[in-house]
């Protein structure tokens, strides 16, 4: 007869906890990407706010901007259509993708900085952001809003609301109150995206080739076309520089980076995050800019801040 084993047949074995472990640590690691990716994505989106101001200033037009947009994120983005197609991606949901990412988002808020200042976009942009995906998680996710989420949002609304009351009643630009609604219209289009790639469970790589690679063949020709233009008269290195940030840097990189923290983070936890965008585009938009920033809306700041960390800072691994 064999002997017992120690402990029988009831002996605890570690397969089971070894495989928890593994699966805990894989999640912390999926967690801190997604931070990490958020987080860059508020640094990419300010500067897009103040890069994007600063060439309607300087003489290019919205239509300009996006041309070099789609363009440049077009030519950049070939590469990875060649290595990877569309990644499994159906023509007609990369197009959908397309029309809210690139053409609703884009054309949006760039019309929406050529009436409004920079700090408006801030606000109504990114700012508008969270409500707008909690809203479509819910209408379309069926996801919850589970007490600390409602105590963020709150919070992340009181700190947009000081930031953005002297911010829009000041309308320090006539006709700014059109270019705000052109924000709301940018807002809503992202978060449509940021609600179907979640829906759709589209990867970081499809997704960021689709909106890249297909808008620029439909928008080139309007705009060479139809669209008024004075990007002849810009100066090469204004050419340059838009292109680079507006194509490259604001199109390929944030939206790998946005789709890869969404995949990590979900829409509501990351759109909490980009909620800081306002605060950092006002404060910017006073030192760069010189546009004029209340000393009141430093409460918003830090009221901001406050509902990214209740939001965000004990967020529960799943």
């Amino acid at each position: 007869m064999n002997a017992p084993t120690p402990g029988g047949a009831n002996a605890p074995t570690t397969t089971g906890a070894t495989t928890d472990g593994t699966a805990a640590a894989a999640a912390r690691a999926e967690w801190r990407i997604g931070l990490a990716c958020a987080l860059a994505i508020v640094a990419l989106w300010t500067g897009f706010n103040l890069v994007a101001r600063w060439g309607l200033t300087g003489g290019l037009t919205p239509w300009d901007l996006a041309f070099l947009r789609y363009t440049v994120a077009g030519v950049c983005a070939l590469p990875l259509l060649w290595r990877y197609g569309m990644g499994g991606l159906a023509l007609g949901r990369g197009l959908v993708l397309m029309l809210f990412a690139g053409f609703g988002f884009g054309l949006f808020a760039y019309n929406g900085f050529a009436r409004a200042p920079v700090a408006h976009g801030g606000v109504l942009l990114a700012g508008m952001l969270p409500f707008m995906t909690a809203f479509g998680a819910w209408l379309v996710l069926g996801e919850g809003w589970p007490r600390r989420r409602v105590v963020s949002l709150l919070i992340v609304a009181a700190g947009v609301a000081l930031l953005a009351g002297p911010v829009l009643l000041a309308d320090a630009m006539p006709g700014a109150w059109f270019g705000d609604l052109l924000f709301l219209g940018g807002s809503s289009s992202w978060a449509t995206y940021t609600i179907l790639c979640r829906l759709w469970r589209v990867p970081p790589v499809p997704a960021t080739i689709a909106v890249c690679v297909l808008a620029a063949p439909i928008y080139a020709p309007i705009y060479w076309l139809f669209l008024p233009k004075t990007i002849a008269t810009a100066t090469l290195f204004e050419i340059a520089f838009q292109g680079i940030y507006q194509g490259l840097v604001a199109v390929v990189v944030a939206l790998f980076v946005y789709t890869r923290a969404l995949t990590a983070l979900g829409p509501a936890p990351l759109t909490t995050i980009t909620a800081s965008v306002p605060a950092l585009t006002a404060l910017l938009g006073w030192l760069i800019l010189s546009e004029p920033l209340a000393p009141g809306q430093m409460a918003g700041v830090l009221m901001v801040s406050a509902g990214i960390v209740v939001g965000v800072g004990r967020l529960r691994l799943r």
